[in-house]
């Protein structure tokens, strides 16, 4: 058994989230092999489908609105902040001034200014449409595991939902069940991907021979056929393992000193990027701290730029790549700041009005959807909710989210309530 354990984030409320995973690999405990199986069983009459790809790039804390996409120049100076826009590529756009590599490709990006959000400190909304008061109780799944459900019966070498932040709510399959969890390399975990030094190709051979022996004896008091079908899950198991594709995804050693020197300080952007060409069918990850209650300006003034590097990298990537219409990437917090600057410097929530930054998936590029009010308290026109953005990502790869799943207790569930789309970005 394995316990890797994740980034802490302790927001406002004193809570601290820190994120974590047990996994056991080829051992007594859940083992990969036995995941394979829990899939199958969940996934029975179910056709395989091919889907592309999501990276979801969470800013945990909730991201300043008014400081990033919707900076207000014209309101007063205790709303505008100190941060001044700067034009884009793409005419009558501008972003902040801490964003110039996203403005010189704001036509392979689009942000959506007029969204509304839940005033609550969770990533819940955001990856599964509802709010964590509502999963307590409904256990929605995650928008990976959602991806994990679909691909799962798909490539084997690689599983289907990785995070790179490790376990949160948002993150948890629900009513879909532990198989659908996301692989979570972190600290040590990758060495879960490799041989131990101690075991050569050859000495692995050996094991599976031997478990080949037990399974002959086995088979001999199971006439069900069972064990023929249990040795499949175990060959998928072994192949994720000795095929090595997300090992090598997660070694960054093995990139080109250039692009290392571009993604340095933002390595998860790198990471997810090799992931997705790999084939893995969600990735997300988070970067800094949002919960700017105090000293907002001072914090962005740090965090954005990473930021910066980060999309811009991983965008101009995945069109050099090919890969721009097959990767819908999206990056977004749980709920915007509010608008007037308090005696702290800082900005409070402000579930009214929020952005999220798109990219890819074949959909629309720029282009600004929406805007909100002259002072950001709340949209003016095309107003849409998170489960819409949602619900338009998941059209983007290739999944209706009017598909329904059986909940724990039986019932057909669908994976979104609200699923009209962002009509802009279609």
């Amino acid at each position: 058994m394995l316990e890797i354990t994740g980034s802490s984030h302790t927001f406002c409320d004193g809570v601290s989230r820190r994120n974590f995973l047990r996994i056991g690999a080829l051992g007594t405990t859940l083992t990969l092999a036995d995941m394979l199986r829990a899939q199958a069983a969940n996934q029975a009459g179910s056709t395989p489908t091919r889907l592309k790809s999501a990276i979801m790039i969470y800013l945990p804390g909730g991201p300043s609105h008014m400081d990033m996409y919707d900076l207000k120049p014209d309101a007063p100076a205790e709303f505008r902040g100190e941060f001044k826009p700067i034009p884009t590529n793409v005419p009558g756009v501008q972003i902040c001034e801490h964003f110039p590599l996203q403005a010189k490709i704001f036509d392979k990006l689009a942000v959506v200014r007029s969204l509304v959000s839940v005033d609550e400190h969770s990533d819940s909304l955001v990856m599964t449409g509802y709010p964590e008061r509502v999963n307590r109780q409904a256990d929605h799944p995650s928008f990976g595991a959602v991806v994990s459900r679909v691909r799962s019966q798909g490539v084997q070498a690689v599983p289907p939902f990785v995070s790179l932040r490790g376990m949160t709510r948002g993150t948890e399959p629900g009513f879909l069940g532990i198989s659908h969890r996301p692989f979570t390399p972190s600290g040590q975990a990758s060495s879960n991907l490799r041989l131990q030094n101690s075991v050569s190709e050859e000495r692995l051979a050996q094991r599976k021979n031997l478990l080949d022996a037990f399974d002959d004896v086995r088979r001999d008091i199971d006439a069900s056929g069972t064990m023929s079908g249990i040795d499949s899950f175990t060959d998928r198991a072994l192949e994720m393992i000795t095929s090595g594709a997300v090992r090598k995804a997660l070694d960054l050693s093995k990139v080109d000193s250039a692009t290392r020197e571009r993604y340095k300080g933002v390595e998860q952007f790198l990471t997810a990027r090799r992931l997705v060409e790999a084939g893995v069918g969600c990735v997300t990850l988070s970067i800094g701290g949002w919960d700017t209650h105090g000293n907002n300006f001072k914090t962005l003034a740090k965090q954005l730029p990473q930021v910066d590097r980060g999309i811009a990298n991983l965008i101009r990537d995945l069109h050099d790549l090919g890969l721009a219409n097959d990767v819908v990437t999206v990056m977004w917090g749980e709920f915007g700041r509010t608008p007037k600057i308090n005696n702290n410097a800082g900005r409070d929530h402000w579930a009214p009005a929020m952005s999220a930054l798109v990219a890819g998936g074949g959909l629309k590029m720029g282009q600004a959807i929406g805007s909100t009010t002259a002072r950001g308290e709340r949209p003016k026109d095309r107003r849409y909710s998170v489960p819409q953005l949602l619900a338009t990502l998941y059209r983007a790869i290739g999944i209706n989210p009017a598909q329904t799943f059986l909940n724990g207790a039986g019932r057909p569930m669908y994976i979104l309530d609200e699923r009209d789309p962002v009509t802009e970005l279609l």
